[in-house]
């Protein structure tokens, strides 16, 4: 079970307690609610308190980023809070295009001139896309928040997803854990994302998966990754060393997809690779110790330890100090989905492009915000109860809460402003 975050009085960061802890605490009145997501306490006559070593670990992902507090006491190291963190680089991508799409629609028309737009806008150094920009912004607002809550030490985050020159090069010189056992780590890893995790010959899915040269050695091929695949034990027997022609002229559509995807890139690998350095450099900025490590040494710490492949399980496994952690049974991470705070847009419309809402209108109803997480209580009638939820506020005063509707707002009381996150 997660530990629950606690601040003194001058919202000092201090050691999490567990939850039976702070349900004390909160009954004896020696503490307050600060914040329900990630679930804070602050205490009322303390200020100051003893802590431990608490290392933030990251494993940065194209669409979800784990995040691990592992706190190092006497008797070892011991996961205390995790969460997965959600991004929505795909969905800014989709809406960038749609908004490119008006606009060369709008051009097009024959409307009044619009002078074409193409080389007069600069880029500064280090540039990336909104997209990848928008994963650095996550990370680097919750490592910021976790730091108001909690005494971190130090800092280790998966940067560098696999070692892409040790795999095209496998005869390269390295340090030790590239040339030793890690370094299949790498590949094998690659491959099972690359191949989706299943046999490219069969399909076969939660088998053992083995990495199946396409063009056999004994035909001149090579160990790079391009000449790779990942197949079941029984058609990588079967297969042997014949040649892949051969074994597959009965499936053309198969050796056609195989042949195809060998040197194809993957697209969330080359996004998480683009951003590893701004990624590291955001982290850097806190001030802490960073270390950086491969995904290599992530899979080998969590598989040499038996946990499941999961994205805060990963990022409690990263690095040299992931190699002996210890995850209670009972541990379940905080779902956060980047959620974004509303569109930009002041007027919107109709199908036909006519406008269907005022120029103008107020984001806040009564002291209340559409996303915010409210309580209300209603005394009497249809709705009469505790509903609790999001509010979707209206200017009628009648607001939705949850999945109920018509709620009046005298009745609504704030717990957490929408800070652009859902939680689960």
């Amino acid at each position: 079970m997660q530990k629950v975050f606690v601040i003194g009085n001058t919202k000092k960061p201090l050691m999490p307690c567990r939850p039976a802890r702070a349900r004390e605490l909160l009954g004896k009145g020696k503490a307050k609610v600060f914040r329900l997501f990630p679930f804070t306490i602050i205490l009322t006559e303390r200020k100051d308190g003893d802590t431990q070593p608490v290392s933030f670990k990251a494993d940065p992902g194209s669409r979800t980023t784990g995040i691990a507090l592992v706190a190092d006491f006497k008797r070892g190291r011991v996961l205390v809070w995790a969460a997965c963190l959600n991004h929505r680089g795909h969905i800014i991508r989709k809406l960038l295009q749609d908004r490119s799409a008006v606009r060369r629609n709008r051009r097009s028309r024959k409307t009044r001139y619009r002078k074409p737009r193409f080389l007069n806008r600069r880029r500064s150094g280090g540039w990336l896309p909104p997209s990848l920009t928008s994963r650095i912004s996550n990370v680097r607002v919750w490592l910021g928040r976790i730091l108001s809550f909690v005494a971190l030490t130090e800092i280790e985050a998966e940067t560098v997803r696999f070692d892409t020159q040790k795999m095209q090069n496998p005869e390269i010189g390295g340090t030790e854990y590239q040339q030793g056992e890690l370094s299949g780590y790498e590949v094998r890893e690659y491959l099972l994302e690359k191949w989706g995790r299943k046999c490219a010959y069969c399909g076969k899915e939660g088998v053992p998966l083995e990495a199946e040269h396409i063009i056999p050695k004994s035909c001149g091929g090579s160990d790079r990754v391009s000449n790779l695949t990942v197949a079941c034990q029984k058609c990588n027997r079967k297969k042997g060393n014949r040649d892949i022609g051969d074994f597959l002229k009965r499936k053309p559509d198969v050796l056609k997809k195989i042949l195809s995807g060998a040197k194809a890139p993957l697209r969330d690998t080359a996004a998480v690779n683009a951003a590893r350095y701004a990624v590291g450099n955001a982290l850097k900025s806190f001030g802490l110790p960073v270390s950086f490590w491969s995904g290599g040494r992530t899979k080998y710490n969590r598989t040499k330890q038996g946990y499941p492949k999961e994205h805060w399980t990963d990022a409690a496994c990263v690095g040299e100090s992931g190699g002996d952690v210890f995850i209670p049974e009972d541990m379940k991470p905080l779902i956060v989905t980047a959620a974004g705070r509303g569109s930009r847009q002041m007027c919107r419309t109709d199908r036909y492009g006519f406008p269907r809402t005022a120029a103008k209108k107020s984001k806040t109803v009564g002291g209340f915000m559409t996303g915010d997480i409210v309580r209300a209580v209603v005394p009497k009638g249809k709705k009469a109860g505790t509903h609790s939820g999001r509010v979707a506020v209206r200017l009628s005063g009648s607001f939705r809460v949850g999945k109920t509707d018509g709620i009046n707002r005298k009745y609504c009381q704030l717990l957490q402003r929408s800070d652009g996150y859902d939680y689960n």
